[in-house]
């Protein structure tokens, strides 16, 4: 069995319900990563966390030109993960978006994640988050692109859904460049 981690993709305030850009049902994934640290625990499989953590006038926000609301805004309580969310206390944390000028997606856009994931000597990664059709969608792409072998926890994530099967495309085109799609209770560990 290939070395496994968990990354959680932006399970953050802002994109929870109330937050400045909220996923519908996005508390909904809490659960779901929470049940997925418990088994990261009992497997002994290391877990990473990603966050957007925006300067007040990054790129992506309206008043910038960006297509977005000001959201997730560093040291902020929009930016902050989840209260229920159970981190353990050994997470990685991966901050990302953190220059004015350049978005990222990707939980590994301009972060050290790849190279940390490397040095535990990880090859698998479950993922689930916060959204399914941009920031899970980019980091699946990327740890594919990087060589890891992925798995997509599917009642983990939510989608946007600008269009309404955007998150349904996002899943299909995941497994077409080789992640698994599954829910949690498939995971093979």
């Amino acid at each position: 069995m290939k070395k496994t981690a968990i990354l959680l993709v932006d399970v953050q305030n802002d994109f929870c319900t109330g937050g400045a850009l909220a996923v519908r049902d996005g508390d909904a994934v809490v659960p779901v990563c929470n049940e997925l640290i418990g088994l990261a625990a009992a497997h002994g499989c290391p877990v990473m966390a990603s966050r957007d953590w925006h300067p007040e006038d990054h790129c992506s926000f309206k008043a910038q030109g960006g297509p977005w609301p000001a959201h997730c805004v560093a040291e902020k309580a929009g930016a902050q993960f989840h209260p229920d969310l159970n981190l353990p206390a050994d997470a990685v944390i991966v901050s990302k978006g953190t220059k004015s000028g350049a978005d990222a997606y990707s939980a590994f856009d301009g972060t050290n994640a790849a190279a940390a994931l490397r040095e535990k000597g990880i090859e698998r990664l479950l993922i689930c988050g916060l959204a399914t059709d941009y920031c899970v969608k980019a980091t699946v792409l990327d740890a594919l692109k990087s060589g890891f072998s992925v798995v997509v926890v599917q009642d983990g994530c939510r989608a946007v859904n600008v269009c309404p099967d955007d998150g349904e495309k996002a899943f299909a085109e995941m497994a077409a460049q080789g992640a698994a799609v599954c829910p949690l209770a498939k995971v093979e560990w």
